[in-house]
């Protein structure tokens, strides 16, 4: 479902202008990231409680975010992967291990699987995905036999009433995940360009794209209107961005400091190395996972 906000009264006297944001995928991460941090689940648990987060793309940039450092290369942050190509894995460690957070400080050298064990309602886990569509229900790849960290996580903080936050960019604006999800399986390609996956639907969790961002940190209302381009603003999400015009200002401007964000970059070893090695078999790419 998608994070609740409200939008503000319009300020008396203020006239309502709107303004138009065409957003790269490195800058929606960005501002996806800026949103999440500022939550108030996030910031309680980060005075009071715990945060987990997620390996993922766009949790290395919600850990920058967090603790005011640079994750390179950020792709590294995450196992699984779309990229160049095909679906894809990353067979390094990654760059960044301050995924566990208790009051405000890293456990060091903390098992998440483990820590995880300990959250109770007020507790937050962030998790990116892969899908959303019009009804705010996210959904994730998995291509694990054990079905990834989700398969820790879901379980645990579902019954538990913990905060499931996902930030995911309208990149990834798709009509049905229910639906999508129908459609696939680890088990259920012959072919496949990459590494076989189970779309895996989160109707529970708090979704945050690009709208609900900018109400949260500026107020005002973003309206999809478009996506895509060239040049390397494929997957370039457009708004249209409306409020009175203190608030689209401030909007705008918000909108001008993720701009120019580089893009993510990739890790080194990969565990396929193009799927045409493997004939486009996919459980012969499935394999190379070894399962885990």
């Amino acid at each position: 479902m998608f994070y609740e906000v409200e939008i503000p009264q319009q300020n008396t006297g203020q006239k309502k202008v709107s303004a138009l944001v065409v957003l790269n995928p490195a800058e929606s991460r960005r501002l996806l990231a800026k949103a999440t941090v500022k939550l108030p689940e996030v910031q309680n648990a980060w005075k009071n409680g715990m945060i987990i987060i997620s390996r993922g793309i766009t949790n290395a940039f919600v850990t920058e975010e967090l603790f005011g450092i640079s994750v390179k290369p950020k792709a590294g942050q995450t196992v699984g992967m779309v990229c160049n190509g095909i679906t894809n894995a990353n067979s390094g460690p990654p760059p960044c291990t301050w995924h566990v957070i208790r009051q405000g400080k890293v456990v060091e050298g903390a098992d998440s699987n483990v820590e995880i064990l300990n959250f109770t309602s007020d507790d937050v886990f962030i998790k990116g995905a892969n899908a959303v569509d019009n009804d705010g229900n996210a959904g994730i790849y998995v291509s694990s036999v054990k079905a990834g960290s989700i398969g820790v996580a879901w379980p645990i903080v579902t019954p538990r009433g913990c905060h499931l936050i996902i930030p995911v960019s309208l990149e990834k604006l798709i009509p049905s995940v229910i639906e999508a999800s129908k459609h696939t399986g680890l088990y259920h390609f012959k072919y496949s360009t990459g590494l076989p996956v189970k779309l895996i639907p989160l109707p529970l969790a708090k979704v945050i794209t690009e709208v609900q961002a900018f109400a949260i940190l500026a107020g005002v209302r973003a309206y999809p209107i478009g996506s895509g381009g060239v040049g390397g603003s494929e997957g370039s999400v457009h708004l249209s961005l409306a409020g009175d015009e203190e608030s689209v200002e401030r909007a705008f401007e918000l909108a001008k400091s993720v701009k120019g964000e580089p893009p993510v970059d990739l890790p080194e070893t990969f565990y396929v190395s193009t799927a045409a090695d493997y004939n486009y078999d996919a459980l012969a790419q499935l394999a190379t996972l070894k399962g885990i």
